[in-house]
C-alpha cells in the first residue's frame, strides 16, 4: 500500500482496478467514513432498501461485469448479508462483501456496543464458513 493511502482508499482503487464501477449498499455508522470516501471516488454507489438488495444487485453485477461490490455496516448489516452472499458464492458469483465494524478503541475492555452479536469476530468467522477470506 502507498504510503499516505488508508485501507479504504486501497480498497477504492482495487474495486476500480478489477472492473467494477458501482459499489451497492446500505450506509450504516461503522461504514460512513467509508461511504464518504466512496462517494468522492469515480465508482458510482448504488444505495439499495436493505443489505440483502445490495448483495443481490451486486450479485447481478458481477455476473454481467465480471465483479461487484458491496458495503453494509456491522451487525446487522452485514449479518443481513449472509443468505444472499452465501447465493452468490454457491454460484461462483465473485462479489466483495465490504463491513465496517467497531474500531480498536471502541473494543477496549469488550463494551456492549449496538449490533454487536456475541464477540468482535464474530461476522469473519460466519463470513469464512461462506464464502473464501482473500489475503
Amino acid at each position: 500500500m502507498e504510503p499516505g493511502k488508508s485501507v479504504g482508499d486501497y480498497l477504492i482503487k482495487r474495486i476500480y482496478d478489477e472492473g467494477a464501477r458501482h459499489v451497492f449498499g446500505v450506509p450504516g455508522d461503522y461504514v460512513l467514513g467509508f461511504f464518504k470516501k466512496l462517494v468522492q471516488s469515480p465508482l458510482w454507489v448504488v444505495t439499495t432498501c436493505d443489505e440483502q438488495g445490495a448483495v443481490f444487485a451486486a450479485d447481478a453485477y458481477a455476473r454481467a461485469n465480471g465483479f461487484g461490490a458491496v458495503c453494509v455496516t456491522y451487525g446487522v448489516g452485514g449479518l443481513n448479508v449472509t443468505n444472499t452472499t452465501g447465493q452468490a458464492y454457491a454460484e461462483k458469483s465473485l462479489v466483495l462483501v465490504i463491513s465496517g465494524s467497531p474500531g480498536r478503541d471502541e473494543r477496549l475492555m469488550d463494551p456492549v456496543l449496538h449490533h454487536k452479536v456475541h464477540q468482535f469476530d464474530d461476522h469473519m468467522k460466519i463470513f469464512e464458513r461462506l464464502t473464501v477470506r482473500l489475503g
